[in-house]
């Protein structure tokens, strides 16, 4: 961080104190080393809580001459269109060119032809129509050329075969800052090979609660490692301010966010209400503006959540008095999915609120036209001044000149466009590598197990062992990240290839057994497992507990123990998590967190070389506190009473080995919390829900033995096999009448909604529909959402099990109030049908065989 750019007030000034040593007393572990991290004091109370950040570009007369001129031309149609931005799932190339739209991004699902592995030259020739659409003016309007935002977050990571680097938690642990520069210079050739010009990048949240989804998108629980990556990052994507190279065709504008405190929120539920003081929203989840801005970033996203119960999108203070006002930001405010709709008043399609605030530019991936005529009405009738709408314009044309766009031609005109040999190339691979190897954590390694001796016969075992889906985590290919194959990732390697070829090339030998089991007792077993992939929402959890209630994964551990083989546990995680009992049976256990493409990184620093030397040592420190029970969710350094088992800044090494003491195997809660979201499971109602019948007559009978029915016959289940003994149960209708489950305590799903989950069911068609049935949700009959289904049942196979699933967008839009469902799914059948379900959840809108259209 540049001091000279950050000016603080007198009563605030001061460096940021060394407070780390202090929370490092409370170390758990025996011998735990200490850390060179610090964190920041509070400032005195009377002080002013942001610092004052100069913009690190003078005013250019010449440029501010020429946006002047434009947008002279522009008309106040023109001047709307550069507000709005619009998916590439939902808005096309004559769209952008009608309403002179001025930015378009791809959502986390939103690919070219809607095919998640579409070809690298699909997404190129997609860029170029949408430019060749904003500069086409044959029907008039302006020339102003469209930019094009992605979800850069670890690597080009939408795109098959771009490098994809560890996500930000396993950043943090390397506390290396420059590496952070390198990545980002990386990531902006690869983007701009694809086409686009902005990275929704980097994530500067702060996370204070590891039960938020969000959590692997931090680089680290502590504002100052934050705040040190932060201008890394942004000048590794942009270039550096003043210097030959900045924001050429070589390089992307960033979005810092989420502006401000997502990393806050209450229970870390996504989204939620961040309940803290302006002073610790400044010095905790504020931390990483400052130097972000000073180095130049050209935009900032807002967040989804709020502030003491004001929705971020709607938050004047922040986003104007403080944002552009005392932190001097002059590029653009971008909003977040639909995030505007959640301001009090507004809709997704309608909200002038949001720009009267400081936003610039809404993320309206479906709502874009919605958007586009609203705003244009509340411009020409004085609800949004006329002074906000040229600013926000002003802005947005400034950035746009700035990085060359109305010169640089199509994307694939420009010096990277098309040079799809940089994707995945060799020299970026081995970044992420390095970042691989100086990520990893070793929390225990008694006996001095690591590093393996060549020559062994290694049995690599865990369902994450050969796995890419599973190593690169959620925002890869897919907004949850699941759903992709081995094939989809050309420029990679998976952790057991890693070790099989440095296995064979030290003459030993790596044998491949996900179950764990084996013909030839092994000399070692490495163990790789972890979390499935996620993203946002989608990952909150309720306690901190790995895979509540499923011990497969120890089950497996404590069997290779029992054969007398030694075990070395490598976790996937976006999050620390309690795993005392995996310790306990492991000689070893590395944090691996969500290494991405470059799994042979691990096998550097867990296997010796032919020659019985250290590869590459332990770097990694933790850049998250370990928890000391599943409950323990207030967790991070510096806070009152911080306890931890493994504390911030552990991190064991080679070079100074130590073997670690037996842990307590009690959690601290119970095991059987659930996923969220999860509401019938193994044919079972999962806790909190109920299930019953109801006839045409309005009888309604509760289930709870099987086999059950209706008086009148009308409705029957029985229980069937799906994957085990009696896990499905089968719904046979021999007339009208509904299957139901109801929940105990109303849920508010109203985000999932907004982010496109999908109701599924795992189920079984064993009699096709004679008549009509719907599938439905709500809270009762005055905000029942239903939407018709039997025709669409009758097109999938019968006798034979598979995933269907309905849109939440289709049931809100049918009337279903997603703030406060009671029941979240109810069958309606008017005649003949059998169905056996096993499984109803939110699920990703990707993950079912079979989705249902409709326009919601």
């Amino acid at each position: 961080m540049k001091t000279s750019a950050i000016r603080k007030t007198a009563s605030a000034r001061g460096p940021l104190a060394l407070a780390l040593a202090l929370a490092l007393g409370a170390t758990a572990c025996s011998g735990a080393p200490e850390a060179p991290d610090t964190v920041s004091q509070a400032p005195a109370p009377d002080a002013q809580p942001w610092p004052a950040v100069e913009w690190p570009f003078a005013t250019d007369p010449a440029l501010e001459s020429r946006i002047e001129a434009l947008m002279a031309e522009m008309s106040v149609e023109d001047k709307v269109g550069q507000l709005i931005q619009g998916d590439i799932g939902t808005i096309t190339p004559e769209d952008v060119r009608k309403y002179r739209i001025g930015s378009i991004l791809a959502g986390g699902n939103s690919d070219p032809g809607g095919k998640y592995n579409a070809a690298p030259a699909d997404w190129l020739a997609l860029s170029d129509a949408f430019y060749e659409a904003s500069m086409d003016t044959r029907d008039g309007g302006v020339a102003i050329p469209v930019i094009f935002g992605i979800d850069a977050v670890h690597g080009q990571s939408n795109i098959v075969g771009a490098t994809l680097f560890p996500h930000n938690i396993g950043l943090g642990a390397t506390r290396n800052p420059e590496l952070m520069r390198r990545i980002g210079r990386v990531t902006a050739v690869e983007t701009r090979v694809t086409g686009m010009e902005w990275a929704f990048a980097p994530t500067v949240a702060v996370p204070q609660d590891d039960r938020w989804g969000r959590t692997y998108e931090g680089y680290s629980e502590s504002p100052d490692v934050v705040a040190s990556f932060a201008p890394a990052v942004v000048e590794g994507l942009q270039g550096k301010v003043g210097e030959p190279g900045f924001l050429d065709g070589e390089h992307v504008i960033v979005s810092v966010k989420h502006f401000v405190g997502d990393g806050g929120t209450s229970d870390g539920k996504d989204q939620g209400d961040t309940a803290v003081s302006e002073a610790e929203l400044a010095r905790i989840h504020g931390a990483g503006y400052p130097p972000a801005i000073a180095a130049g970033a050209q935009s900032v996203m807002a967040s989804f959540n709020s502030f003491n119960g004001l929705k971020m999108h709607g938050n004047k203070h922040l986003l104007t008095d403080v944002l552009k006002g005392r932190m001097q930001f002059g590029g653009f405010v971008v909003g977040d999915w639909n995030g505007h709709g959640q301001v009090e008043g507004c809709s997704n399609d309608d909200c002038p609120a949001t720009f009267n605030a400081g936003l610039d530019m809404p993320m309206a991936p479906d709502s874009w036209k919605g958007m586009y005529e609203s705003t244009l009405a509340a411009a020409k009738s004085g609800e949004i001044p006329m002074s906000r709408i040229d600013d926000a314009v002003a802005r947005i044309l400034r950035v746009k000149m700035r990085l060359g766009l109305f010169e640089a031609g199509k994307p694939s005109a420009r010096p990277l466009g098309g040079k799809y040999e940089l994707l995945g190339s060799d020299e970026h691979r081995e970044v992420a590598r390095q970042a691989v190897r100086e990520s990893l954590v070793l929390l225990k390694n008694n006996g001095g197990i690591l590093p393996l001796a060549p020559g062994q016969t290694l049995l690599v075992a865990g369902d994450g062992a050969d796995n890419m889906t599973k190593q690169a985590g959620g925002w890869t290919l897919s907004w949850q990240g699941t759903g992709t194959t081995r094939a989809d990732f050309p420029n990679a390697t998976t952790i057991f290839e890693g070790i099989r070829d440095q296995a064979q090339a030290a003459g030993g030998n790596a044998v491949l057994s996900v179950d764990g089991r084996y013909q030839d007792k092994p000399d070692v077993a490495i163990v790789v497992f972890g979390e499935d992939p996620y993203a946002e929402f989608q990952g909150d959890i309720p306690n901190l507990l790995y895979r509540s209630g499923d011990t497969a994964d120890l089950e497996l551990l404590k069997r290779l123990k029992a054969d007398g083989i030694p075990v070395v546990s490598v976790f996937i995680s976006g999050r620390p998590l309690w795993m005392n009992r995996e310790i306990n049976v492991s000689d070893a256990f590395v944090a691996a967190w969500l290494p991405g493409s470059e799994g042979e990184g691990i096998a550097d620093v867990l296997l010796r070389d032919a020659a019985g030397k250290v590869q590459h040592d332990f770097k990694g420190t933790l850049s998250f506190s370990w928890p000391r029970t599943a409950a323990q969710y207030a967790n991070n350094v510096g806070q009152d009473g911080y306890d931890p088992l493994f504390a911030f800044g552990y991190g064991l090494t080679y070079a100074a080995p130590q073997d670690l003491a037996a842990l307590p195997e009690e959690s601290g809660v119970a095991d059987d919390t659930g996923k969220q979201g999860l509401w019938f499971a193994r044919g079972t109602p999962s806790l909190g829900v109920m299930q019953a019948f109801e006839g045409a007559d309005g009888t309604r009978q509760s289930i709870h033995d099987l086999p059950a029915a209706l008086p009148d016959g009308s409705l029957r289940m029985t229980s069937v096999d799906h994957g085990a003994q009696e896990d499905a149960r089968r719904i046979e209708w021999t007339g009208p009448g509904s299957w139901r489950l109801d929940l105990n305590t109303a849920t508010d799903i109203s985000r999932e909604s907004n982010g496109d989950l999908v109701l599924q069911v795992a189920a079984r068609i064993d009699k096709a529909p004679a008549g009509e049935v719907r599938i439905g949700a709500g809270c009762g009959e005055a905000c029942l959402g239903e939407v018709a289904v039997g025709e669409w049942l009758r097109t999938l196979p019968v006798d034979q099990w598979t995933t269907m699933a309905v849109p939440l967008k289709c049931l809100a839009g049918a009337g279903a109030d997603m703030e406060k469902i009671s029941m979240p799914l109810r069958i309606t059948s008017d005649g003949a049908m059998a169905l056996s379900v096993t499984r109803v959840s939110l699920e990703s809108v990707n993950e079912a065989e079979h989705t249902l259209r409709c326009s919601p």
